[in-house]
């Protein structure tokens, strides 16, 4: 049976939603206080129902000594800005590495990868903020929730420096470190009476102060940054180097479907961005990582190259293969055991 498709969000190679694993191991084994509201696959507090619709996650660990773990390479289902209140943290940002100290912020945006702890996470107070907007590819329209009240300008400036900037470490000013302490404040209350509407203010006050940060420190914009060309130029990197995504037996219109947008413009990026066809992008990078399966463990059968490539068959692959490198996959692979 083919592989089911890959979402493209977390998990350093195969991008799912992150469920913090070793986070929810440490708060359970004693080694951290967190205190957390989330809904989804994130830890916390359950939110009920439409409560905070839109809010994926909202709290805090504070860890008193260095941990044996740390939150590898993934994404989030939303706008993620974190607040280290205590300690220092290694965070890494696609590729750049950054060692936070108090009173700095990071924002990432869902298709930014991002790293927590180098390789594990040191004594630290961290907060954290996940928004779902709508967005998973630059090139979509945010939809931010309704019980975010900010003026329409000041939501539409603050959408697009987020949107024309992806800058993840910032300072954040005293005020914001009072709303994040406010904040964690209302959360340890756990939904109880009027706590919920105190996140929901401290969240828009958050959100007003990030936008007075980043217009203070008069960011530049990058209007590239959220085009239809570079959402299929980060789809078709993910494919030619996360080999995991190759497995799925994908069409033309389920990849222009994955980049929003129509078969015909997909391909029309597609071959400006790599002069070639999606399919014969698609056909070379699946005999790449059949390169690579073999270079890793020779043992691996034709029949097993072929499946983890995407191959409906060991016949079509040896095809297939031997057109790209002149070999016949039994010689290529006998080549490098």
């Amino acid at each position: 049976m083919p592989s089911p498709k890959p979402i493209f969000v977390s998990e350093q190679k195969v991008y799912h939603a992150d469920r913090c694993e070793p986070l929810v191991r440490s708060f359970s084994d004693g080694d951290i206080q967190l205190s957390a509201l989330a809904r989804g696959t994130y830890p916390g507090e359950p939110l009920k129902g439409d409560d905070l619709d839109g809010l994926r996650a909202i709290g805090y660990w504070d860890a008193a000594k260095i941990q044996n773990w740390g939150l590898d390479w993934h994404r989030n289902e939303g706008i993620e800005i974190t607040y280290l209140e205590k300690g220092s943290l290694p965070f890494s940002a696609e590729g750049s590495a950054f060692n936070l100290r108090p009173g700095n912020i990071t924002i990432t945006r869902p298709w930014q990868p991002h790293r927590v702890g180098s390789p594990n996470v040191t004594p630290g107070k961290l907060h954290w903020l996940i928004l779902d907007v709508g967005i998973r590819r630059p090139n979509q329209e945010w939809n931010w929730p309704s019980w975010i009240t900010m003026l329409p300008a000041d939501l539409e400036r603050l959408t697009l420096h987020l949107r024309s900037n992806e800058h993840p470490v910032w300072k954040a000013d005293s005020a914001m470190q009072s709303c994040w302490q406010n904040i964690a404040k209302a959360v340890e209350r756990k939904g109880a009476g009027t706590s919920l509407s105190r996140v929901a203010a401290y969240v828009n006050e958050l959100l007003v102060l990030t936008l007075e940060i980043l217009e203070k420190e008069n960011v530049p914009m990058d209007a590239s940054l959220s085009t239809s060309e570079r959402t299929v130029s980060l789809f078709l990197d993910e494919l030619a180097t996360h080999g995991e995504h190759l497995s799925y037996p994908w069409t033309v219109t389920e990849m222009a479907e994955r980049c929003g947008l129509g078969a015909t413009r997909f391909t029309e990026i597609c071959q400006e961005l790599e002069n070639v066809s999606p399919s014969r992008f698609l056909t070379v990078a699946r005999i790449e990582y059949a390169k690579t399966l073999w270079g890793e463990n020779a043992q691996l059968s034709v029949t097993e190259v072929a499946g983890q490539c995407g191959f409906s068959s060991s016949q079509y692959f040896a095809t297939v293969f031997k057109k790209e490198t002149g070999q016949s996959p039994s010689a290529y692979r006998e080549g490098r055991a």
